[in-house]
């Protein structure tokens, strides 16, 4: 949830307000394309703030959650899945928007988008993968 949060505000902070690449949909007025990008951060900012309001709920064992590795796993894997359906289901099969509107050609555009997300998701196997450490751990959970 975190990840996912982070990496749509993310987008929507450098590509639809810095760049201005985009806006979250782009096939009517420029007032609706604005309200629609106000709903997208109405959700990433849901999303964090959910988020937090998990993390708030283990406050206790927030050193071991938040250093630990499967929040960072967790982190990087929604962040790469956010950015994956982004990159085809908005940009390709609902046709929402293009990462660079009106850029030709925009293969290399939607290529950076995917392989960003793709490696966001392998880092976050990487993370989550079990070290030797951890397999040879055999101490009761509590």
């Amino acid at each position: 949830m975190a990840g996912v949060g982070l990496m749509g505000a993310c987008d929507e902070i450098v590509f639809h307000q810095l760049l201005q690449w985009h806006h979250f949909y782009v096939h009517t007025t420029a007032y609706w394309q604005v309200f629609s990008d106000g709903l997208f951060h109405l959700f990433t900012t849901t999303m964090l703030f959910a988020a937090v309001m998990l993390l708030w709920a283990q406050r206790r064992e927030l050193a071991t959650v938040v250093g630990g590795a499967s929040f960072w796993s967790g982190l990087l894997l929604g962040a790469g899945a956010f950015q994956l359906f982004d990159g085809v289901v908005d940009h390709k099969v609902l046709g929402l928007h293009q990462v660079r509107m009106g850029a030709d050609p925009l293969w290399p555009y939607d290529l950076g988008w995917l392989l960003g997300g793709a490696l966001l998701l392998a880092a976050g196997l990487v993370v989550r993968r079990p070290t030797v450490a951890d397999a040879t751990d055999r101490t009761p959970r509590t």
